[in-house]
């Protein structure tokens, strides 16, 4: 069969055709993102060994695997991403809390020092520093295969990181920040989305009845670890915004707001500390 046959066939299956493209790259050996050659070569003949590869790739994303997974990699803020199942692959909205943080950090010094709690991958103080060159750019993850992994992309990417273990800012005792960021866990225990997500670290998505409990922790925590001025940034689920805002006032954060992902939606909420109490 050739592979603009067996193009053809996988979507003919029911899979989008950039998903079958990637696929059939990847059984091939290829980069995933090599389209041109795969029309350029279209009437070549699948091999025997590619079309068991492809089988094993079909199988796992039937599971529900994650693309990025399969892939092995993941596009996040222009960045290259090493990925797999120790790390949730880094999401398209979760740029609107970079990009938010940016912000911040243009009316900070060059050298501000940033946290970005909860890190997996990397992706988000990999973004900052490499957007931020200066930047004392820290970051800290409860689990060591994580931070694993944020070290091999820092190493790939060339962006030096501080990485701690531990959770959340006790990961960091007395350090002090004119940011934290984080995208931390704010998926309710028990949602209905949770099956389709079961090929993620379910300790990077799920925090507690409502999801806010990790949320809570960060807010009670954060003001001893921000520079007077400093900003606390957060993601968080679609319907929590209210929640969240309502968190950073309660414990005494001024300037709070949100800002919208792409659907137009508060999926980041954030708030100053005051310069002097």
């Amino acid at each position: 069969m050739t592979l603009a046959a067996r193009l053809t066939a996988l979507q003919a299956a029911g899979l989008p055709r950039l998903e079958a493209q990637q696929l059939l790259l990847l059984a091939l050996g290829r980069d995933p993102h090599d389209r041109a050659w795969l029309t350029a070569h279209d009437d070549q003949t699948l091999d025997a060994n590619a079309s068991t590869r492809l089988d094993a790739l079909l199988a796992r994303h039937r599971a529900g695997e994650p693309m990025a997974y399969l892939r092995g990699e993941q596009a996040f803020f222009g960045l290259p991403l090493r990925v797999d199942r120790r790390v949730l692959a880094p999401r398209p909205d979760t740029e609107t809390l970079v990009q938010w943080a940016l912000d911040v950090l243009a009316e900070r010094p060059p050298a501000a020092r940033v946290i970005d709690l909860g890190t997996g991958s990397g992706a988000i103080a990999l973004a900052l520093k490499h957007q931020r060159p200066a930047l004392r750019m820290h970051a800290s993850d409860a689990s060591a295969d994580a931070l694993a992994v944020a070290r091999e992309n820092a190493a790939r990417l060339g962006l030096e990181l501080a990485l701690h273990q531990g959770g959340w800012l006790a990961a960091t005792p007395g350090e002090r920040f004119d940011l934290i960021v984080s995208n931390p866990p704010y998926i309710a225990e028990g949602d209905p989305h949770l099956p389709g997500l079961a090929h993620e670290p379910i300790g990077a998505l799920t925090a507690g009845a409502d999801g806010l409990d990790d949320i809570r922790a960060i807010v009670k925590q954060a003001p001893d670890a921000l520079l007077p001025g400093g900003w606390l940034l957060l993601e968080h689920g679609h319907d929590q915004g209210a929640a969240v805002q309502a968190l950073l006032r309660e414990r005494g954060f001024e300037a709070v707001g949100g800002r919208t992902d792409l659907a137009g939606i508060v999926r980041c909420s954030g708030g100053r500390w005051p310069a002097a109490r």
